[in-house]
């Protein structure tokens, strides 16, 4: 009887430590997963490669952790990966952002500079040889016009420019306007390429995106003309997950503000990097709630 006894007690003991020996394993593998990061595609994905190798060199290094950057192929993407907890932060498009903040509580706490100001515009721009010269003339000659769109959770490139031509009684939907046709060209670089080439009469555009197009000598300026700004945008954010800790975001807002390596910077049309915060957002979320992405 003593030694089944003795045998039994030993025989927890051995489960007790394999499962504390498990429960250990558990906390070193999750130490071990490396902080994951989203990026919109703010230009076609292989553009952004190189830069995102190097950024996430950067921050592996300031957060002695492994850092994984991964470009997703569309914006929507980035949204669902952070509702669904497979992603540790994001770079998003003001819009993007505020459907995150509302589906799954992502925090904004760093933002880009362009030509040290955290704001950008949305572009409607058109060929040189357009007779367009205006967003008057265009709301006149739309039955002759095919528009481009970008993504359609584009801020610039979908968003703002839908309100202004909605305002203005020419546009709904892709399906209910007033345009000859509407398509939605995936991507800022596409949009001005199709307006270079022709391929569209006239396309929305972000302003800060097809200014680095335009210096990088991808879109010949002198082929493009702009023929409508929005006011004031404030600037696509990095966002966190909402579970993340103090230490870690301020690390995080250190090295982005350290940044000054020219490759990385380009990638973003950037100047440099300051901090922010959901509330610089405001304007974005009232514009979503808007056109019904959002509910208020």
């Amino acid at each position: 009887m003593k030694k089944r006894m003795i045998y039994t007690i030993w025989l927890v003991f051995i489960i007790l430590l394999t499962a504390c020996g498990s429960n250990a394993d558990e906390n070193i593998n999750e130490e071990e997963k490396p902080f994951t990061i989203g990026v919109i595609p703010v230009q076609t994905v292989g553009e952004m490669e190189t830069a995102m190798d190097k950024l996430q060199s950067i921050l592996t290094k300031e957060l002695n952790r492994k850092v994984s950057v991964e470009v997703y192929p569309d914006y929507n993407g980035v949204v669902e990966a952070m509702n669904y907890n497979k992603i540790d932060m994001a770079y998003f498009g003001p819009l993007t952002y505020v459907v995150a903040h509302e589906k799954s509580g992502a925090k904004a706490i760093i933002t880009q500079l362009i030509d040290g100001e955290p704001f950008y515009h949305s572009y409607i721009i058109t060929h040189k040889d357009s007779p367009l010269n205006s967003i008057e003339d265009l709301v006149a000659k739309s039955k002759e016009i095919d528009f481009a769109f970008g993504d359609i959770n584009s801020t610039s490139g979908s968003l703002i420019p839908s309100i202004e031509l909605k305002d203005r009684g020419v546009f709904e939907s892709e399906d209910v306007n007033q345009f000859k046709s509407v398509r939605y060209t995936g991507s800022h670089d596409a949009t001005a390429l199709a307006v270079q080439n022709q391929q569209v009469g006239a396309g929305a555009i972000d302003s800060a995106i097809y200014n680095q197009l335009v210096e990088s000598g991808k879109i010949n300026g002198t082929l493009i003309k702009t023929i409508w700004q929005s006011e004031k945008l404030f600037q696509y954010p990095w966002a966190v997950h909402k579970d993340t800790d103090e230490d870690t975001i301020q690390k995080l807002k250190d090295a982005f503000l350290a940044i000054d390596d020219e490759e990385i910077l380009a990638a973003f049309g950037a100047s440099g990097f300051t901090e922010a915060s959901n509330e610089d957002y405001e304007s974005i979320r009232r514009a979503a709630i808007k056109q019904g992405i959002i509910n208020e």
